[in-house]
């Protein structure tokens, strides 16, 4: 058993006994390049969005999570990596597209930041120059429940996955100012019209 198998495994129990729901998750293709579009709330989020899901899922995360000797271990372990917010990261760039190239699924969370309000906010273009690039699908996820889940997520924990969205479904018309940031925000509207989980 690998270490992110054996970590999967011990939060699977722990969501389980809070009343944790998946929906959709038959949406999640079996293999090929895949990008997570997820909403992000709370650090919770990757690990509750990682365990809902049977591939092993790769994040890019902030660069200052790294820098914490025992929890950037364990990030990297987990096959996570670093990304320098606010400017074009090439190297953060490269490595997405590596683990994209390799078949593997990676996970974005396309607003940037976590929403103070829980609104899900406007997504960053970036999520499709690494679509373009790499011809991988976008699945949105929307996670619930993870905002205080240690206290008020019992009971309200849950992950919808939706539909597969690749290029051809989502060109941009002609006369489009910006087409990826177009592109963006359809990605981030099929998010937002996830339905509850039942």
């Amino acid at each position: 058993m690998t270490f992110y198998d054996f970590v999967k495994r011990m939060f699977r129990l722990q969501f389980k006994l809070m009343g944790w729901k998946i929906q959709g998750v038959e949406n999640m293709p079996v293999e090929g390049p895949v990008i997570l579009a997820i909403n992000h709330v709370s650090f919770w989020d990757p690990i509750v969005a990682a365990c809902s899901l049977p591939r092993q899922v790769s994040f890019m995360a902030k660069e200052e999570l790294f820098s914490k000797p025992v929890i950037g271990r364990i990030f990297i372990k987990l096959g996570a990596f670093p990304v320098k917010r606010g400017q074009g990261d090439m190297n953060a760039i490269r490595k997405s597209l590596e683990i994209l190239k390799e078949g593997r699924v990676l996970g974005l969370f396309p607003e940037g930041e976590r929403s103070k309000t829980g609104i899900i906010q406007k997504g960053l273009p970036g999520m499709v120059l690494l679509m373009e690039k790499s011809k991988a699908s976008v699945v949105p996820i929307k996670v619930y429940g993870t905002r205080h889940l240690l206290t008020k997520g019992w009971g309200t924990l849950a992950v919808v996955v939706g539909e597969p969205l690749t290029a051809e479904m989502l060109k941009a018309p002609e006369g489009v100012g910006n087409r990826r940031e177009w592109i963006a925000e359809r990605i981030m509207q099929a998010m937002l019209e996830l339905p509850e989980a039942k």
